[in-house]
Protein backbone atom coordinates (compact mmCIF):
# COMPACT_ATOMS: atom_id res chain seq x y z
CA UNK A 1 0.00 0.00 0.00
CA UNK A 2 2.74 2.28 -0.17
CA UNK A 3 1.85 5.77 -1.46
CA UNK A 4 -1.57 4.06 -2.23
CA UNK A 5 -4.19 6.74 -1.35
CA UNK A 6 -7.02 4.76 0.56
CA UNK A 7 -10.57 6.01 1.22
CA UNK A 8 -12.18 4.62 4.81
CA UNK A 9 -15.64 5.39 5.96
CA UNK A 10 -16.53 4.45 9.14
CA UNK A 11 -13.13 5.81 10.43
CA UNK A 12 -13.72 7.25 13.49
CA UNK A 13 -13.86 4.18 15.70
CA UNK A 14 -13.70 0.67 15.26
CA UNK A 15 -12.89 -1.78 13.03
CA UNK A 16 -12.86 1.65 10.49
CA UNK A 17 -10.38 3.19 12.87
CA UNK A 18 -8.21 -0.02 13.39
CA UNK A 19 -7.96 0.02 9.44
CA UNK A 20 -6.68 3.45 9.09
CA UNK A 21 -3.86 2.64 11.45
CA UNK A 22 -3.03 -0.73 9.35
CA UNK A 23 -2.98 1.18 6.14
CA UNK A 24 -0.68 4.08 7.65
CA UNK A 25 1.49 1.37 8.47
CA UNK A 26 1.89 0.02 5.22
CA UNK A 27 2.75 3.55 3.74
CA UNK A 28 -0.51 4.63 2.70
CA UNK A 29 -1.90 8.11 2.07
CA UNK A 30 -5.31 8.23 3.92
CA UNK A 31 -8.96 9.77 3.55
CA UNK A 32 -10.95 9.61 6.30
CA UNK A 33 -15.03 9.65 6.82
CA UNK A 34 -16.89 9.57 9.43
CA UNK A 35 -19.61 11.84 10.65
CA UNK A 36 -17.83 12.92 14.07
CA UNK A 37 -15.32 14.98 13.05
CA UNK A 38 -13.93 15.41 16.11
CA UNK A 39 -12.81 11.91 16.47
CA UNK A 40 -11.12 11.78 13.15
CA UNK A 41 -9.04 15.35 13.40
CA UNK A 42 -7.98 13.23 16.52
CA UNK A 43 -7.03 10.03 14.75
CA UNK A 44 -4.85 12.27 12.45
CA UNK A 45 -2.82 13.76 15.24
CA UNK A 46 -2.00 10.17 16.38
CA UNK A 47 -1.03 9.32 12.75
CA UNK A 48 1.90 11.69 12.67
CA UNK A 49 4.58 11.59 9.67
CA UNK A 50 0.80 10.11 7.55
CA UNK A 51 -0.75 12.57 4.93
CA UNK A 52 -4.18 12.36 5.67
CA UNK A 53 -6.93 14.15 5.34
CA UNK A 54 -10.65 13.94 7.22
CA UNK A 55 -13.94 14.46 5.84
CA UNK A 56 -17.08 14.68 7.58
CA UNK A 57 -19.39 12.37 5.87
CA UNK A 58 -22.75 10.86 6.97
CA UNK A 59 -22.26 8.02 3.52
CA UNK A 60 -26.37 8.02 4.01
CA UNK A 61 -26.26 11.61 1.70
CA UNK A 62 -25.15 10.94 -1.20
CA UNK A 63 -24.11 14.63 -1.96
CA UNK A 64 -21.70 13.78 1.36
CA UNK A 65 -20.15 11.24 -0.64
CA UNK A 66 -19.81 12.27 -4.05
CA UNK A 67 -18.34 15.40 -1.95
CA UNK A 68 -15.86 12.62 0.38
CA UNK A 69 -14.44 11.73 -3.37
CA UNK A 70 -13.71 15.31 -4.94
CA UNK A 71 -12.07 16.18 -1.63
CA UNK A 72 -9.66 12.87 -2.09
CA UNK A 73 -9.25 13.63 -5.30
CA UNK A 74 -8.53 17.47 -4.80
CA UNK A 75 -5.65 16.54 -1.99
CA UNK A 76 -4.47 13.35 -3.82
CA UNK A 77 -5.26 12.99 -7.54
CA UNK A 78 -6.42 10.06 -7.41
CA UNK A 79 -7.87 7.01 -5.50
CA UNK A 80 -6.78 3.86 -4.93
CA UNK A 81 -8.41 2.07 -2.52
CA UNK A 82 -12.12 2.39 -1.22
CA UNK A 83 -12.91 0.38 1.81
CA UNK A 84 -16.62 0.49 2.22
CA UNK A 85 -16.58 0.15 6.36
CA UNK A 86 -19.50 2.46 7.60
CA UNK A 87 -22.19 0.83 9.23
CA UNK A 88 -24.96 1.01 12.01
CA UNK A 89 -26.54 -2.24 13.51
CA UNK A 90 -29.60 -3.42 15.24
CA UNK A 91 -31.38 -5.65 17.89
CA UNK A 92 -35.06 -6.24 17.57
CA UNK A 93 -37.74 -8.94 16.58
CA UNK A 94 -39.30 -7.98 13.06
CA UNK A 95 -42.99 -7.52 14.31
CA UNK A 96 -42.16 -5.09 16.96
CA UNK A 97 -39.57 -3.09 14.54
CA UNK A 98 -40.10 0.75 13.70
CA UNK A 99 -39.69 0.37 9.18
CA UNK A 100 -37.67 3.66 10.36
CA UNK A 101 -35.39 1.83 11.39
CA UNK A 102 -34.94 -1.02 8.29
CA UNK A 103 -35.07 2.34 6.09
CA UNK A 104 -31.72 3.89 8.36
CA UNK A 105 -29.91 0.93 8.23
CA UNK A 106 -30.61 0.37 4.59
CA UNK A 107 -29.54 3.85 3.76
CA UNK A 108 -26.03 3.98 5.99
CA UNK A 109 -25.02 0.24 5.17
CA UNK A 110 -26.41 -0.02 1.54
CA UNK A 111 -26.55 2.94 -0.07
CA UNK A 112 -23.61 4.42 1.94
CA UNK A 113 -21.74 2.20 -0.47
CA UNK A 114 -23.71 2.28 -3.12
CA UNK A 115 -23.22 5.76 -2.94
CA UNK A 116 -19.58 6.11 -2.31
CA UNK A 117 -18.85 3.11 -4.90
CA UNK A 118 -20.40 5.66 -7.78
CA UNK A 119 -18.47 8.69 -7.08
CA UNK A 120 -15.04 6.66 -6.24
CA UNK A 121 -15.53 4.67 -9.65
CA UNK A 122 -13.45 6.73 -12.18
CA UNK A 123 -10.72 6.67 -10.20
CA UNK A 124 -10.82 3.21 -9.31
CA UNK A 125 -10.92 2.45 -12.64
CA UNK A 126 -8.04 4.31 -13.40
CA UNK A 127 -6.27 3.22 -10.69
CA UNK A 128 -7.23 -0.46 -11.55
CA UNK A 129 -7.68 0.02 -7.94
CA UNK A 130 -9.92 -2.04 -5.10
CA UNK A 131 -13.16 -1.70 -3.87
CA UNK A 132 -14.33 -2.97 -0.31
CA UNK A 133 -17.51 -3.79 1.28
CA UNK A 134 -16.34 -4.63 5.01
CA UNK A 135 -20.13 -7.04 5.76
CA UNK A 136 -20.42 -9.44 8.22
CA UNK A 137 -21.20 -12.82 8.75
CA UNK A 138 -24.88 -11.77 8.58
CA UNK A 139 -24.37 -11.23 5.06
CA UNK A 140 -24.29 -14.50 4.87
CA UNK A 141 -26.67 -16.22 6.93
CA UNK A 142 -29.61 -14.44 8.28
CA UNK A 143 -29.29 -13.35 12.45
CA UNK A 144 -32.38 -13.85 14.53
CA UNK A 145 -32.83 -10.23 16.17
CA UNK A 146 -31.12 -8.37 13.48
CA UNK A 147 -33.48 -8.96 10.17
CA UNK A 148 -32.51 -5.18 8.84
CA UNK A 149 -28.91 -5.11 9.50
CA UNK A 150 -28.52 -9.39 7.81
CA UNK A 151 -30.80 -7.66 4.82
CA UNK A 152 -28.18 -4.62 4.62
CA UNK A 153 -25.40 -6.79 4.69
CA UNK A 154 -26.70 -9.49 2.19
CA UNK A 155 -27.39 -6.50 0.01
CA UNK A 156 -24.08 -5.15 -0.17
CA UNK A 157 -22.68 -8.63 -0.98
CA UNK A 158 -24.75 -8.95 -4.22
CA UNK A 159 -24.38 -5.79 -4.91
CA UNK A 160 -20.46 -6.40 -4.93
CA UNK A 161 -20.46 -9.36 -6.75
CA UNK A 162 -22.22 -8.06 -9.28
CA UNK A 163 -19.85 -5.86 -9.56
CA UNK A 164 -17.24 -7.78 -9.54
CA UNK A 165 -18.33 -9.49 -12.52
CA UNK A 166 -18.96 -6.50 -14.10
CA UNK A 167 -15.63 -5.44 -14.22
CA UNK A 168 -13.41 -8.79 -15.11
CA UNK A 169 -11.90 -6.94 -18.17
CA UNK A 170 -10.95 -3.81 -16.57
CA UNK A 171 -8.76 -4.60 -13.77
CA UNK A 172 -11.10 -3.49 -10.86
CA UNK A 173 -10.74 -5.79 -7.74
CA UNK A 174 -13.38 -5.89 -5.18
CA UNK A 175 -13.28 -7.78 -2.03
CA UNK A 176 -16.28 -8.06 0.51
CA UNK A 177 -14.58 -8.67 3.91
CA UNK A 178 -16.90 -10.72 6.33
CA UNK A 179 -15.80 -10.46 9.56
CA UNK A 180 -17.22 -12.54 12.61
CA UNK A 181 -18.60 -10.98 16.02
CA UNK A 182 -16.00 -8.24 16.67
CA UNK A 183 -14.87 -6.10 19.14
CA UNK A 184 -16.11 -2.49 18.44
CA UNK A 185 -19.07 0.01 19.40
CA UNK A 186 -21.11 -1.12 16.89
CA UNK A 187 -23.39 -3.11 19.66
CA UNK A 188 -23.49 -0.71 21.87
CA UNK A 189 -24.96 2.07 18.92
CA UNK A 190 -27.42 -0.83 17.74
CA UNK A 191 -30.68 0.40 17.29
CA UNK A 192 -33.44 -1.10 19.49
CA UNK A 193 -37.06 -1.64 18.08
CA UNK A 194 -37.67 1.85 17.66
CA UNK A 195 -34.36 3.63 16.99
CA UNK A 196 -33.20 4.31 20.03
CA UNK A 197 -29.44 3.05 20.92
CA UNK A 198 -29.06 -0.16 23.33
CA UNK A 199 -26.43 1.12 25.31
CA UNK A 200 -24.76 -2.14 26.31
CA UNK A 201 -23.25 -5.10 24.31
CA UNK A 202 -25.36 -7.93 25.03
CA UNK A 203 -22.15 -9.93 23.78
CA UNK A 204 -18.62 -10.25 25.54
CA UNK A 205 -16.47 -8.39 23.78
CA UNK A 206 -13.38 -9.49 25.25
CA UNK A 207 -13.50 -13.02 23.73
CA UNK A 208 -13.69 -11.19 19.95
CA UNK A 209 -11.61 -11.00 17.87
CA UNK A 210 -9.79 -7.55 17.78
CA UNK A 211 -10.50 -4.81 15.56
CA UNK A 212 -6.93 -4.39 15.06
CA UNK A 213 -6.73 -8.03 14.10
CA UNK A 214 -9.29 -8.17 11.73
CA UNK A 215 -8.12 -4.39 10.00
CA UNK A 216 -4.63 -6.73 9.70
CA UNK A 217 -6.70 -9.46 7.83
CA UNK A 218 -8.26 -7.15 6.04
CA UNK A 219 -5.45 -5.14 4.56
CA UNK A 220 -3.82 -8.27 3.50
CA UNK A 221 -6.29 -9.14 1.49
CA UNK A 222 -7.02 -6.35 -0.57
CA UNK A 223 -2.72 -6.55 -0.86
CA UNK A 224 -3.78 -10.22 -2.41
CA UNK A 225 -6.47 -8.66 -4.48
CA UNK A 226 -8.46 -11.73 -2.38
CA UNK A 227 -12.08 -11.59 -4.00
CA UNK A 228 -13.82 -12.83 -0.03
CA UNK A 229 -12.44 -12.61 3.32
CA UNK A 230 -14.49 -14.77 5.74
CA UNK A 231 -13.01 -14.27 9.42
CA UNK A 232 -13.10 -16.39 12.57
CA UNK A 233 -13.23 -20.26 12.42
CA UNK A 234 -16.20 -21.23 14.52
CA UNK A 235 -18.28 -18.29 14.06
CA UNK A 236 -17.47 -17.43 10.22
CA UNK A 237 -15.55 -20.17 8.07
CA UNK A 238 -17.81 -22.98 9.93
CA UNK A 239 -21.13 -21.07 9.76
CA UNK A 240 -20.63 -20.35 5.78
CA UNK A 241 -19.82 -24.11 5.05
CA UNK A 242 -22.90 -25.57 7.49
CA UNK A 243 -25.04 -22.81 5.78
CA UNK A 244 -23.94 -24.56 2.25
CA UNK A 245 -24.51 -28.42 3.51
CA UNK A 246 -26.81 -28.48 6.51
CA UNK A 247 -29.10 -25.03 6.50
CA UNK A 248 -31.93 -26.47 8.50
CA UNK A 249 -29.83 -27.60 11.14
CA UNK A 250 -27.33 -24.28 10.80
CA UNK A 251 -30.89 -22.06 11.73
CA UNK A 252 -31.63 -24.21 14.41
CA UNK A 253 -28.00 -24.10 15.72
CA UNK A 254 -28.34 -19.66 15.04
CA UNK A 255 -31.35 -19.29 16.85
CA UNK A 256 -30.39 -21.40 20.02
CA UNK A 257 -26.42 -19.46 20.12
CA UNK A 258 -28.30 -16.24 19.86
CA UNK A 259 -31.14 -17.00 21.87
CA UNK A 260 -28.32 -17.48 24.76
CA UNK A 261 -27.40 -13.26 24.75
CA UNK A 262 -28.48 -11.11 27.62
CA UNK A 263 -32.04 -9.40 27.02
CA UNK A 264 -32.43 -11.60 23.93
CA UNK A 265 -35.44 -10.45 21.90
CA UNK A 266 -36.78 -13.87 21.92
CA UNK A 267 -35.45 -17.13 23.27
Amino acid sequence: MENKVVVITGASSGIGKALAQECASRGAKLVLAARRIDRLKELEQNLSGIEVVSVKTDVSIEDDCRNLMEQAVKRFGRIDVLINNAGVSMRAMFADLDLAVVKKLMNVNFWGTVYCTKYAMPYLLKAKGTVVGVISIAGYVGLPGRTAYSASKYAIRGFLDALRIENLKTGLHVLVAAPGFTASEVRQVALTADGKKQGETPRDESKMMSSEECAHHIANAIEKRKRKLILTFAEGKLTVFLGKLFPTLLDKMIYKHMAKEPDSPFK
